[in-house]
């Protein structure tokens, strides 16, 4: 399952703490009990449990590239990595690990933040790029994996749960009176919104870069449900043999990695 955290500042009136760091991972260790990583530099630290899955032996978080100028924390696979993988070493990186991980850095590096649009897969996670002094963080298309932030008192605070969060003594703890009502309603609590007032989910299929300037969250990607996409449908018995051909694609390629597979079925 695996689960990412981390701070970031651009005031140097605050500091971020190793203490600290290590007890947002331990707040999250459930998801990730076999390996603990963190990288603090400057006003920046990032934090990472991982479930070993791929590369069980050289895939220890936070990964960087070959400068040691970008890094990243990531939670998710990615599937469609050996594709990719390919394409960056035609274009002259190199790698040091088999992971998916190493792939998202390259492919930051060789195609910025429009990268995102390229992934397949379930993925939540944090890149830090030195060299531009900037945080980005990115959640897939579905919302499948989680990721939480807020902004308070010139720090930035992300991780995969609540937990993460409330492990800082410095983060409000404020119920949010609209999200109550929300949840009530709706037994959920819509993106972006929170129980925790001030706290917010980022949307699936969005990014969100924080710089000295601030935030920007952006949406990468949304469903096109608009009535001329199905005016142009081929009928049902075409839309079905597209449907078993996108799932039998779907299932192969989520059959990748080093740890021994399993299946498990829904009957609801």
């Amino acid at each position: 399952m695996c689960g990412i955290c981390g701070l970031a500042t651009f005031r140097p009136d605050r500091e971020i703490r190793e203490e600290t760091l290590h007890k947002m991972c331990g707040s999250i260790r459930h998801r990730g009990p076999d390996d603990e990583g963190i990288l603090i530099e400057g006003g920046v630290g990032i934090g990472m449990r991982r479930l070993s899955i791929i590369d069980l032996h050289t895939g220890h978080q936070p990964i960087h590239n070959e400068d040691r100028t970008v890094w990243i924390v990531f939670n998710g696979e990615l599937y469609n990595y050996p594709t990719l993988r390919e394409e960056l070493l035609r274009h002259g990186h190199s790698f040091y690990t088999h992971t998916d991980t190493e792939v998202l850095v390259h492919a930051y590096e060789q195609w910025g933040e429009s990268f995102v649009e390229r992934l397949n897969g379930m993925f939540a996670f944090c890149i830090w790029d030195k060299r531009r002094d900037r945080i980005f963080l990115a959640r897939d298309r579905t919302g499948i994996k989680p990721l939480y932030y807020s902004f308070h008192d010139g720090v930035l605070a992300f991780g995969s749960e609540l937990k993460a969060l409330m492990a800082r003594p410095e983060q409000p703890r404020e119920i949010d009176h609209i999200s109550l009502q929300q949840y009530l309603a709706l037994e959920h609590i819509p993106a972006p919104r929170t129980i925790l007032k001030g706290v917010n989910k980022l949307p699936a299929g969005a990014c969100m870069t924080f710089t000295d300037a601030g935030i920007t969250v952006r949406r990468y990607w949304d469903a096109d449900l608009s009535a001329s996409e199905h005016r142009k449908s081929p009928g049902l018995a075409r839309s079905r043999e597209g449907l078993i051909e996108h799932l039998r694609e779907a299932v192969r390629l989520e059959m990748i990695s080093d740890v021994p597979l399993g299946v498990f079925l829904s009957g609801g």
